[in-house]
């Protein structure tokens, strides 16, 4: 058996692995030669560190060794016994490393086999050492692994009977019995040598293919139930929710099945590497020579293939850290109308990626914080997420409305509506993407010209906007400063002079296993302040799912949303709802605008966050609005030359020019590197004991506000 990636290759031999020659290279600290160039972050480490064994022994010191050649976690009873086989060893490859929550000096190691090491460092320093290090070397392995191991595009399987056809997620596929389900014959090849060898090991995966059949049979019976109801008036086989309930069952079978065959991939390689099957041979990465060992300059990126697109890479040493807390001069003369023009694609059917994907949901436990997993490149967007928040302002014309509402229950409707039309160009409708983690320190700054109206109290049409004259426009300007790592808190602020308004929020984005699903919470809170009015509102944000992501991605929201005004005593709370496991419908949207004082509902709306939403007011009367025809005004953005080294655009633009050139594996290099440099910048501020200053976001209290809001000047309040 033979198949080869650009990662590794797997042979067939005598259970030898097959190296380059070693190049020895100068090197320093604990780094040896290596047979392939890692970058110097790339490091084989030893150390001492605390190992927990049990509630007897309880934490014991051990010697251990990082391995990144092999992928490995050695570690040994003491330094001295190192030239012996070492006392235990974990494989990298599909591991979590996870930073405890109970000090700061305790992390764990968790295999894809199940096994787990609970490690302690002496101090905080150390253990950011030893945790950046084996989550490198474990991305590494992880993805070669998932590259190594494709799924085979005929095992899908089908054990509806032929009347199931009316399942509308069903696909016709020849019936198999159990022993073919899974394809072992296929997997059996090889030497008979082999195969006897092999059938002394353990079977630890008889348990879970027992069970598989059990479901296989519990499947069918739940089939032919279904479709031996009798076509009457009232249940029939031809139900909706029972539709879906056999697609459903479906789905999870071929969901195991995949799981099931990914686990018997691994036990597989297990045994070869113990009884002399096909053993993986890791080739030399085509890693640029910014990241190969010796390489003392940061200013090419280079393969051996040529210079990469904008060779020009702008990374910081560690001793550059001086820019935080400087502020950068915005010239809005410089600011041009954004020609980012380029449409997500959906993500489709991820049958490409699917390992890659089994391999980090066997990694992760129903509600485990998804912050420190570091997630596939395909599935990133061509944005960070602080321009993403700047996209939810692409309704600038309803947001300087509000404040020419002629009463306070009229602008918390006009500030209703604005809330609900914003997350549909924010999101990017639909669409399975995540943008970019900002780094730490990171900026982005943009403006948006909305033309003024004879009529300013009218209420905006859903038809394209008049062109206006050159100065016959408000300008609303908008920065977002990316003001914490852990935990990643986003602080973002939007003012119109001219109107005398201004928004301030401040989001931190929390990330969570669902099972099939991811959950974000987004917790934060802003205040829009309407300074004509001497009005404050405060409001929250909603929760985004990604749902069924082993199939076709997509995301809704949910959850409720407060929307409060102290002064006027208005108040809203919205409602997103998210869909039913059986029936409902997608991306449902209630709200209620209520008057506090005497509890009556002047407004509800009800509708589609991205489709159509209908206002009702008390007096009876009622007004639709459809999203997607209301006009998006694009923002004014500077050209990337003329932005600052940490401002999105500039920051990731090697990493979108790959994504739109559809190089993944470019893409990743450029975004690890990136997230290194944030590494390297954090180690050396704990060394030199230096805090981290904002730019533009002052801390007060729990939250993060602008430091120059209009709603603390003096002059525009009166």
């Amino acid at each position: 058996m033979q198949g080869e990636t650009a990662a590794i290759r797997i042979t067939e031999n005598e259970g030898k692995l097959d190296v380059f020659p070693q190049i020895k290279t100068p090197s320093s600290g604990r780094t040896s030669a290596k047979s392939w160039q890692y970058s110097d972050h790339m490091e084989n480490i030893d150390g001492y560190l605390m190992k927990y064994t049990n509630l007897v022994t309880g934490w014991q010191y051990r010697f251990f060794v990082l391995n990144n050649e092999a992928g490995l976690l050695e570690y040994f009873v003491n330094e001295q016994s190192r030239p012996q086989k070492p006392r235990g060893m974990l494989p990298l490859a599909g591991a979590v490393i996870s930073p405890s929550d109970e000090d700061s000096h305790t992390f764990t190691v968790n295999a894809i086999s199940g096994e787990q090491y609970k490690l302690r460092a002496t101090d905080a320093k150390e253990r950011q050492h030893w945790v950046s290090r084996l989550q490198i070397c474990t991305q590494h392995h992880t993805e070669a692994m998932g590259k190594s191991n494709p799924p085979p595009k005929s095992r899908s399987y089908s054990m509806a009977s032929q009347g199931s056809g009316s399942s509308p997620m069903s696909v016709r596929r020849p019936s198999q019995n159990p022993a073919s389900l899974f394809n072992w014959s296929q997997m059996h090849k090889g030497s008979s040598v082999y195969s006897s060898k092999r059938s002394l090991v353990p079977d630890h995966l008889m348990d879970a293919r027992e069970m598989m059949t059990q479901a296989q049979g519990q499947h069918r019976d739940l089939i032919q139930s279904i479709e031996g109801l009798p076509a009457a008036p009232g249940l029939s086989p031809l139900d909706q929710d029972l539709l879906m309930l056999k697609a459903t069952s479906m789905a999870t079978m071929n969901c195991l099945n995949e799981c099931l065959h990914i686990l018997h991939l691994q036990q597989m390689a297990r045994q070869r590497s113990s009884l002399g099957g096909p053993t993986i041979e890791w080739l030399e990465p085509k890693l640029p020579d910014i990241l190969k060992n010796g390489s003392s300059s940061l200013g090419s990126f280079t393969t051996g293939e040529g210079p990469l697109e904008g060779s020009r890479l702008e990374l910081s040493s560690p001793e550059s850290c001086s820019f935080s807390g400087e502020q950068e001069d915005i010239d809005a003369e410089d600011e041009l109308e954004d020609s980012f023009t380029d449409k997500e694609e959906d993500l489709g059917a991820v049958e490409e990626e699917r390992s890659v994907i089994l391999h980090l949901l066997s990694q992760l436990k129903l509600g485990m914080d998804l912050t420190r997993v570091v997630l596939p490149t395909f599935i990133l967007e061509k944005r960070s997420l602080l321009e993403m928040y700047a996209d939810f302002m692409s309704h600038p014309d309803l947001f300087v409305t509000i404040t020419d509402g002629s009463s306070p229950e009229d602008r918390m409707v006009r500030f209703v509506e604005y809330y609900l039309t914003s997350f549909h160009e924010g999101r990017k409708g639909a669409i399975a993407k995540k943008p970019y983690n900002p780094i730490i320190g990171e900026t982005f700054h943009c403006s948006w010209k909305v033309p003024k109206k004879p009529d300013a109290s009218k209420e905006p049409s859903q038809g394209s906007p008049e062109p206006a004259a050159p100065q016959d426009f408000y300008q609303v300007r908008f920065v977002a400063e990316q003001v914490s790592h852990h935990p990643p808190v986003s602080g973002f602020y939007a003012e119109c002079q001219e109107r005398r308004m201004c928004v301030n929020t401040h989001v931190w984005t929390k990330s969570k296993f669902m099972g099939m699903s991811i959950g974000v919470s987004m917790i934060g809170e802003g205040c829009l302040h309407l300074l004509e009015h001497d009005e404050e509102y405060t409001f929250t944000l909603p929760c985004a799912y990604a749902r069924s992501i082993l199939t076709v991605p997509w995301v809704e929201l949910g959850g409720k949303v407060n929307i409060g005004c102290t002064k006027s005593g208005y108040s809203a709370v919205i409602t997103f709802q998210t869909k039913p496991f059986y029936g409902g419908k997608l991306h449902k949207v209630t709200a209620e605008v209520k008057h506090n004082p005497t509890n009556a509902v002047v407004c509800r709306v009800q509708g589609e966050w991205n489709g159509v939403l209908e206002f009702s007011y008390t007096s009876g009367e009622t007004r639709v609005v459809d999203v997607t025809k209301l006009p998006v005004t694009r923002k004014q953005v500077r050209p990337i030359e003329k932005q600052g080294p940490t401002e999105s655009r500039r920051l990731w633009q090697h990493v979108t020019e790959s994504l739109r050139q559809k190089d993944i594996d470019k893409a990743t290099e450029h975004k690890r590197i990136l997230e290194e440099r944030q590494r390297s910048e954090e180690r050396h501020r704990a060394e030199t004991e230096t805090a981290w200053r904002t730019r533009y976001f002052d801390r007060e209290g729990d939250g993060w506000v602008y430091h120059k809001p209009l709603s603390k000047n003096s002059a525009l309040k009166t």
